[in-house]
């Protein structure tokens, strides 16, 4: 009798101590393994395993309805409830029935459970306007990553909202936000100073005026995405020798760009990534300006630009051989097809090379 009484009271305390212990631990790598239907359903398992998931704060910092039904009505839903109350991360990517009048009754309803939200992902999210971004970014003034890409109804008045509410924003996706023009972005920089990765891509009634204004501004962005914006001339692209710590900069379709713009952009010492692909006015000498003086170029496209040759490619085999894992020349017809072997000698690292056919 004595020996089940003591082994009772083992299993007591394992219960109370040890199981909670563990506990504390597993839920700590849950939200990266579980979805939340798979949380949601393990908090029917048990009273004793709700209230330990519960406990758990970590666990329920993060929502997605990401593609999904009726996204609007779940959120709002999903905010009103107590374990919610300090999330951290919202993605609506291409939950395409999210409206305005969501974002509003959100503002109405579950304004504080968002006082701690640090991203907002709104991508594809096509039926908000500026108002819904009013109402959402109101709410957020922690927020430091937001992503509205591919929505053609935020305007101007849209950005100028996000830029008074939220404070603290350090990335910033827009691209395809083709109603933001010099207006907008002349609030980004004039607000925005500690902003490190802006992704610009398809905004195009963005000009040169507005490009230099952020360049000027924006020193610290470590990643800058230009992609199919052909307006710009070598008078902005001039600027981005400004970003010290620039690390990736995508340029696809930079017609205007010449070797003179290129030998600018080479002074950001730091650049790991550098899209050039169609940029056709470039020659070897800008690359080869590249090739010496980034010197940490792991990933180069020059795709479809036909007046670069070998020579380039022997420059940045000198500079930046044990670097470069990722080499892009596929319709460089200047540059000469090289078997595998090769191409090893010269960049060692390589994993990736694409080259005309």
């Amino acid at each position: 009798m004595e020996e089940t009484e003591i082994e009772e009271g083992k299993d007591a305390i394992w219960c109370r101590e040890t199981v909670p212990q563990v506990m504390k631990l597993v839920c700590s790598s849950l939200p990266l393994t579980l979805s939340q239907t798979d949380l949601i359903s393990l908090l029917l398992v048990s009273p004793w395993l709700n209230r330990t998931l519960l406990s758990s704060q970590p666990l329920w910092q993060s929502l997605s309805f990401r593609e999904s039904n009726n996204a609007g009505n779940r959120l709002i839903a999903a905010l009103s409830l107590p374990r919610y109350r300090h999330v951290k991360k919202i993605d609506l990517e291409f939950a395409r029935d999210v409206e305005d009048s969501h974002l509003i009754l959100i503002k109405q309803k579950c304004f504080e459970s968002l006082q701690c939200l640090e991203s907002l992902n709104l991508n594809g999210c096509q039926k908000i306007s500026d108002t819904g971004i009013e109402a959402i970014t109101s709410c957020c003034p922690q927020l430091k990553i937001f992503s509205i890409y591919w929505n053609v109804r935020v305007t101007d008045t849209g950005l100028k909202q996000t830029v008074q509410n939220c404070k603290y924003i350090v990335d910033l996706n827009i691209s395809g936000c083709k109603n933001i023009s010099d207006r907008g972005l002349q609030c980004v920089a004039e607000n925005y100073p500690e902003l490190v990765s802006l992704n610009l891509t398809r905004c195009i009634k963005i000009t040169d005026d507005g490009l230099k204004q952020l360049l000027h501004k924006c020193l610290s962005l470590q990643s800058l995405n230009l992609y199919a914006l052909s307006s710009f001339t070598d008078e902005a692209y001039k600027k981005i020798c400004l970003l010290e710590h620039l690390k990736f900069l995508d340029l696809c379709g930079a017609q205007n760009l010449s070797d003179e713009g290129l030998s600018y952009i080479s002074k950001s010492k730091n650049l790991t990534s550098l899209n050039l692909t169609w940029c056709v006015r470039v020659t070897d000498k800008g690359v080869i300006s590249i090739a010496q003086n980034c010197t940490s170029l792991e990933f180069l496209s020059l795709f479809g630009i036909t007046g670069v040759t070998d020579k380039c490619l022997e420059e940045l085999s000198k500079s930046c051989s044990d670097k470069i894992t990722t080499l892009d020349v596929n319709g460089c017809i200047g540059i000469k097809r090289r078997s595998r072997e090769e191409l090893l000698r010269l960049f060692p690292n390589l994993k990736c090379f694409k080259v005309h056919s």
